[in-house]
C-alpha cells in the first residue's frame, strides 16, 4: 500500500481537460441566467437536468452534499421490473420496468450493469408454494420478452450449487427469474457527467438558503458553498425542487403553509463479507408482499431490506440494532447461521423512499412520482424507483411542456424528438475494455493487475483508459490504495479533477466503495483528503 508520506505527491498534475474550479462555477452560476434551475442531486434531479440540457434549456444543478449522497447511493443497487407487483395485478407496470430495466443494462450502460440471476425459495410452510412461484416467475419473464431466459423452478441440490450458504431444510424448490444489478453512486454520477456534456452547470456541496422572488413568482435560489462558506445566488425562469426527504422543507421556502405532500419510509441494509462466492442472488418471500434479498455486490454480500415508516430529520437515518437484527433474522429464513455472523458485516446504511401522502403500509404503497406546483410557480417532484430514473426525466419534461403560457415550454426541443436511449458516458463492453487494459494497460505502460483492469472496467467503462493514462504518467498513481483491494490511486486523482468529489466520503463511499467494504482505514482517508486538498 502507497505510504501516507507519498500520497501528497500523487496530485500534483492534474490530467488535462479538469473541471473548472468551485469558484470559477460559483461564478458562472451566479452571472448567468437559466431556464431552469434544479434543486437536489439524486437521481430525480440528475435525471431531469440531463434531460432538459438535452433538450436545449440552459441548466443549472445543485446539492447541499454529494451528487447522490443520500438516497440514491442507499438502495438496493437493483435495476429491476417490480417481481411483487405482479402480487396486485400491476402487469402494465412490471412490463414498463422491464423495457427501462433492459435500455439501461443494454443500451444506455452496459458498463455500469449486469444481468443477475435471482433464486427464490419456496419453504414448506412459507407465504407461497412452488406452483404458484413457478408460474409468477414465468409470467414475469415473459413480461421482459424471455429477454433474461424464461422463468423456472429448479432443485434445491442445484441451487445450493451457486449459492453455498443456501439454507436447504424444508426447502421445497427454488424459482428461477433474471433482472439487474447496478453501482447506485456511479451510475448517477455518469448521469451527471451526461447533463454537463449536454450543457447544464452543476455543483456539489452547495446548500440552498433561501429562494428568489420576482412579482411572487420563484426565480432563483440563494446559496451558500459549503465547502468555504461563499455566498451566491443564481436566477433561473423555472425552479425544480427535486431534493427528495427534504421535499417538503423546500416548499415551505416558498411558502409557510405548504401542506406535508409526502411522506417517508426508511430502508435498511447490511453488507458483510462473503463467507464463499455466490453464482446467483437470493429473493426470499418474507410474507404476501415483502421480499428479502440477499445479493453478491462489489464482492461483498449484500442484505436488505426493511421496509417503515420514517418521520424524524431526513438528516439523521441510520441503521439501528432493530434493523441489524431484523435484516439478519429475516435473511435466516434462507441463509445459513455461518455466513450470517456479525463479525462480517462491514457496512450498514439506510435510505428513504419518498412516499405519496396518505394512509396504509409503506410496504405496500405505490412508488410513483409525483409533480406538483405551488403558489409561487416552483415545481416540486418527488417518488418514483432507480429502475425508471430515464423514464422520471422524461414525465418532468413533459410536465414542463405542458406549463400553461411559460415561456419555457417553447424554447424546449420535444421530447418525443430526443434520443430515446442514448448512453452514458465511457459505454463500452466491459470484457473488451478490461482485456484491453490487460493487454497493454490502455496505454504505453505496464501491464494492469487483473482485477484492477475487470475493476475499472466494470465501474467506468472506457473511461478506464484515462485513469490508466494517469497511472502510467505517474506510477505512484498505479499503486493500489489497499493491498485487498482493486483500486489504485489514480482513481482518487481522477475523481478529485472529473468527479466533483471534494471530501474523503465522496472518494470512499460513492466514487469508490472502500468504506462500504471496511478497506477506508485512517491512513487511507486521510491519503485522499491529502490528494483531494492538492488540486495542482
Amino acid at each position: 500500500m502507497t505510504t501516507l508520506q507519498s500520497v501528497p505527491a500523487l496530485g500534483t498534475h492534474p490530467a488535462s481537460g479538469s473541471l473548472p474550479s468551485r469558484a470559477e462555477t460559483r461564478e458562472q452560476l451566479s452571472k448567468a441566467a437559466y431556464d431552469l434551475l434544479v434543486i437536489g442531486g439524486g437521481i430525480l434531479g440528475i435525471s431531469t437536468a440531463w434531460h432538459a440540457a438535452q433538450s436545449g434549456l440552459r441548466v443549472a444543478l445543485v446539492d447541499a452534499g454529494d451528487f447522490a449522497g443520500a438516497t440514491s447511493s442507499a438502495s438496493s443497487k437493483l435495476l429491476h421490473g417490480g417481481l411483487r407487483y405482479l402480487q396486485t395485478g400491476a402487469v402494465k407496470l412490471v412490463a414498463e420496468n422491464h423495457f427501462e430495466r433492459r435500455a439501461v443494462s443494454r443500451q444506455v450502460a452496459p458498463h455500469l450493469a449486469n444481468p443477475l440471476t435471482f433464486y427464490l425459495p419456496v419453504y414448506k410452510g412459507g407465504p407461497h408454494g412452488a406452483a404458484k412461484l413457478g408460474a409468477g416467475v414465468f409470467a414475469y419473464s415473459a413480461l421482459s420478452a424471455f429477454g433474461d431466459g424464461v422463468g423456472h423452478v429448479i432443485s434445491p441440490a442445484r441451487a445450493r450449487r451457486d449459492v453455498p450458504e443456501l439454507r436447504t431444510d424444508n426447502l421445497k424448490a427454488v424459482a428461477v427469474y433474471g433482472d439487474d444489478q447496478m453501482n447506485d453512486a456511479r451510475m448517477a454520477l455518469m448521469t451527471v457527467r451526461a447533463a454537463v456534456d449536454a450543457g447544464a452547470v452543476v455543483l456539489n456541496h452547495a446548500a440552498v438558503t433561501g429562494l428568489r422572488f420576482t412579482r411572487g413568482r420563484v426565480t432563483g435560489a440563494e446559496l451558500q458553498d459549503r465547502t468555504d462558506g461563499t455566498e451566491f445566488g443564481v436566477d433561473a425562469r423555472l425552479v425544480l425542487n427535486a431534493t427528495g426527504p427534504w421535499v417538503d422543507h423546500l416548499r415551505r421556502m416558498e411558502n409557510p403553509d405548504a401542506a406535508p405532500s409526502i411522506r417517508l419510509s426508511k430502508g435498511a441494509h447490511l453488507v458483510l463479507k462473503r463467507t464463499r462466492p455466490w453464482k446467483a442472488a437470493l429473493a426470499t418471500p418474507i410474507d404476501k408482499y415483502r421480499i428479502t434479498f440477499a445479493l453478491p455486490w462489489e464482492d461483498m454480500l449484500l442484505l436488505g431490506t426493511t421496509d417503515e415508516e420514517y418521520e424524524g430529520d431526513p438528516a439523521d437515518v441510520a441503521v439501528n440494532e432493530k434493523d441489524t437484527a431484523q435484516i439478519l433474522d429475516e435473511a435466516a429464513f434462507s441463509i445459513r447461521d455461518q455466513q450470517l455472523s456479525r463479525d462480517l458485516i462491514t457496512y450498514s446504511f439506510a435510505g428513504l423512499r419518498v412516499l405519496p401522502g396518505g394512509p396504509g403500509d409503506t410496504s405496500k404503497a405505490k412508488r410513483e412520482t409525483v409533480v406538483t406546483e405551488g403558489r409561487g410557480g416552483m415545481l416540486s417532484v418527488a417518488g418514483g424507483k432507480w429502475t425508471t430514473f430515464r423514464h422520471i426525466g422524461r414525465t418532468v419534461m413533459n410536465k414542463l411542456a405542458a406549463l400553461p403560457g411559460h415561456p419555457l415550454a417553447q424554447d424546449m426541443e420535444p421530447i418525443a424528438h430526443l434520443p430515446k436511449k442514448l448512453p452514458l458516458p465511457g459505454i463500452a463492453n466491459p470484457n473488451a475494455v478490461a482485456h484491453r487494459l490487460l493487454v497493454d494497460g490502455g496505454t504505453p505502460g505496464p501491464r494492469m493487475a487483473a482485477d484492477t483492469a475487470r475493476h475499472l472496467a466494470t465501474h467506468y467503462g472506457s473511461l478506464s483508459f484515462d485513469i490508466a493514462r494517469m497511472a502510467n504518467e505517474n506510477p505512484a498513481l498505479a499503486e493500489r490504495i489497499h493491498p485487498d483491494a482493486p483500486e489504485i490511486w489514480a482513481q482518487v486523482a481522477y475523481a478529485r479533477d472529473h468527479e466533483w468529489a471534494e471530501t474523503a466520503d465522496d472518494v470512499l463511499r460513492r466514487r469508490t466503495t472502500l468504506t462500504i467494504r471496511g478497506l477506508a482505514t485512517d491512513e487511507i482517508r486521510a491519503g485522499v483528503e491529502s490528494m483531494l486538498g492538492d488540486r495542482g
